[in-house]
């Protein structure tokens, strides 16, 4: 089995009031750098991963070096692994774009698998660039242990496909600053989940 451990940067500004923040550079909060502190020393004390790829924000590089150290590695930036992007969206609040685009927000939340954000990605977008660097991972690193640092979305949709679930079910995923996921691929394919958004090493941070 190889292990994926997927995680998501710490706390950024930007998450209350929420912002569609996509591709914007967005530096980690005190709070961010203390989450990502935990989650380093966490995976360091727990598995032996042999390589941390992140999303070229500098938030993920960050959150993402701080685990390498950690574990006595380097970290890897990955294009594949970068947010989403909103496009003309990006960076304006939830308020402002269901206030002047009521149809468009509400397909998003309602069938996000059948939304593109105006000059934007789509979902499926997201999943095919994502998911090459799953596959990467999982070829050059069979039977050892991988960390991926991504975003909200990224993280979603890869659990998605490791679930067999369709991108319709965006929504019904949680993923949390700092979070920790733990999946087990054969190298057949089978997929076992061992733990989805899973912060208790956040308690104390």
């Amino acid at each position: 089995m190889t292990k994926i451990l997927l995680t998501r940067h710490g706390h950024v500004d930007g998450i209350r009031p929420a912002r569609f923040r996509g591709r914007a550079e967005l530096e980690l909060t005190e709070r961010g750098l203390a989450q990502a502190d935990a989650l380093a020393k966490r995976i360091a004390a727990t598995w032996k991963p042999v390589a941390v790829f992140t999303s070229p924000l500098h938030r993920c590089v960050l959150t993402g070096d701080k685990i390498a150290a950690a574990c006595g590695i380097k970290g890897e930036i990955r294009d594949g692994l970068g947010d989403i992007d909103y496009g003309a969206w990006q960076m304006r609040t939830h308020d402002e774009v269901k206030a002047e685009s009521p149809d468009a927000y509400q397909q998003w939340h309602a069938a996000p698998h059948l939304t593109r954000f105006p000059e934007g990605e789509s979902l499926q977008d997201v999943v095919a660039r994502a998911t090459d660097v799953l596959r990467e991972a999982l070829l050059r690193y069979p039977e050892q242990t991988v960390v991926l640092v991504g975003h909200d979305s990224v993280n979603r949709v890869l659990l998605l496909q490791l679930l067999d679930m369709p991108l319709a079910a965006y929504w019904r995923l949680v993923q949390d600053p700092c979070t920790l996921n733990e999946i087990d691929v054969s190298a057949m394919g089978d997929v076992v989940v061992r733990r989805v958004n899973d912060t208790s090493h956040l308690d104390q941070a």
